[in-house]
């Protein structure tokens, strides 16, 4: 018997196998067990996954100029002129036009790419996404992913293995009730359609505490007086942060047994603080604040350049590209024929839209803010836009002051459902790749002092799913005990 775990996650995708012994993970791309989770959708309908999909996106979007047309819903008639009776080669005359719809259609697409569909999942009122004309479920444009992990695992021989356990968050993004069960049912459903049969799912940051209990380097990590951890009991708190979602939970465990005596979630992601960087550092170096002067009817205006119409698109980069049309290009033509000591600013941003760098931008960012958690300062360099800025730790944690409040609250929230108080706590397992920052760790550090621990911040959940699967334990959506 194998056990599988696959955690399909907002920004990244992971999966692993338990055979009661070891742990393997599975190598999702070449020679790398992280996939990105993207999916890339040509006019063909011939699709593409993780780096091989966005790789494919930036390609053909390179220097591409935008043109959208109104879609045609239909075909209006009206007759100007009645056949006559009398004479038999005469004709009715009909004139015909198209009626448009209030949506545009960029008909020079070559394809899509969608990254982040599992912060719809929730939302009941996307059921469907536009795609070449042609709508799309939600659950058809995540089952290739599913499909791509399902190819990969028969790589390493696991073929006949239909039972898989996936991942959760404690919380899906979306306010309504039944946001999370609807999720589930589409993650099920695409699941079913990659040919797993019996789909079961698992939280997080759950997972993430079963791994560290099963695996050898927990046992090692917290070993006291040749006691290892299959002999222990005691109280552990599991705070994973991720690319979409910051998510906590508190189990008592004593060996492989374990309680779980609260949960929470936020929707807060590494995937979110990218984007705050982006906005507070970079964009006050793309134009955002200063004057534009344009001619209308002989008369000169000066407004304040209208950023707020590129914000959205600049910091979801899978869609910037679609600010490469005349409309947006030619208020940044008027800027830079102005000169002055902002042309510069809106060049870097002509160029940024022109051959679409917005995902270099942001792989840049994630760059400079990993190097944030060991080192005090570091530059922000993005030599396409020609662009090195110093910065530092104390300006990160700055930008960060409002967020660490929200992860404060969520510390006492889940303190509190459990009804523990910080003394109670054995063990934090702390896991995720934004949980590596420095800001972040100190904040778990001060409220549980000596108690921290590390544990495989990207695979983590994955190799705890594959052992939760293996040896069936389950989870309802209440609080409950596992044997």
């Amino acid at each position: 018997m194998i056990g599988i775990g696959i955690d399909f996650g907002t920004s990244n995708s992971t999966a692993a196998c338990f055979d009661g012994k070891e742990v393997r993970f599975v190598e999702l791309e070449d020679l790398a067990e992280v996939m990105p989770t993207a999916l890339h959708l040509n006019q063909a309908l011939v699709t593409k996954t993780g780096l091989a999909a966005i790789s494919q996106y930036i390609e053909e979007n390179q220097d591409r100029i935008v043109e959208f047309t109104p879609e045609i819903i239909a075909q209006s008639g009206l007759l100007t002129e009645e056949k006559n009776p009398n004479d038999s080669a005469s004709k009715a005359e009909i004139r015909t036009e198209n009626v448009y719809g209030a949506a545009v259609i960029d008909r020079g697409l070559p394809g899509r790419l969608f990254r982040g569909i599992k912060r719809l999942l929730g939302n009941p009122d996307i059921k469907r996404l536009m795609v070449f004309d042609q709508p799309f479920r939600l659950v058809a444009l995540i089952t290739p992913i599913f499909l791509h992990i399902r190819e990969r695992m028969k790589k390493v021989a696991i073929v006949d293995q239909r039972k898989v356990v996936v991942g959760r968050p404690i919380l899906f993004e979306g306010s309504r009730a039944g946001a999370n069960q609807l999720a589930l049912a589409r993650l099920a459903e695409a699941a079913d359609y990659a040919g797993f049969g019996v789909v079961q799912f698992y939280p997080e940051p759950l997972a993430a505490t079963v791994s560290y209990l099963a695996m050898e380097g927990g046992r090692k990590q917290i070993t006291e007086q040749n006691q290892t951890l299959t002999e222990k009991q005691g109280r552990a708190v599991t705070f994973d942060f991720g690319g979409g979602t910051l998510d906590m939970s508190i189990v008592r465990y004593w060996g492989r047994h374990f309680e779980v005596l609260a949960t929470a979630g936020i929707a807060l992601g590494g995937d979110h603080i990218d984007q705050l960087i982006f906005k507070e550092l970079l964009f006050p170096l793309l134009g955002k604040g200063e004057r534009w002067s344009r001619r209308v009817d002989g008369n000169v205006i000066e407004t304040e350049f209208p950023f707020e119409e590129f914000e959205a698109p600049l910091l979801n980069w899978a869609v910037t590209y679609t600010l490469n049309q005349n409309q947006y290009r030619a208020k940044i033509s008027d800027c830079i024929n102005k000169g002055g000591p902002a042309r510069e600013k809106f060049v870097r941003l002509d160029e940024l839209i022109t051959h679409n760098y917005s995902y270099i931008v942001f792989q840049a960012i994630k760059k400079a803010k990993a190097m944030l958690s060991d080192s005090e300062q570091t530059y922000l360099d993005i030599a396409e836009l020609d662009v090195s800025l110093l910065f530092t730790r104390e300006r990160f944690e700055s930008l960060l002051s409002g967020q660490l409040t929200r992860i404060e609250q969520l510390i006492e929230d889940i303190m509190q459902k459990a009804q523990l108080g910080y003394s109670d706590i054995d063990v934090v397992i702390r896991t995720g790749g934004s949980s590596q920052i420095a800001s972040v760790k100190r904040l778990l550090e001060n409220r549980f002092p000596g108690r921290v621990i590390e544990h495989d911040p990207f695979r983590s959940v994955a190799a705890g799913l594959a052992v939760a699967s293996y040896y069936s334990y389950d989870y309802a959506d209440k609080e409950a005990s596992h044997n």
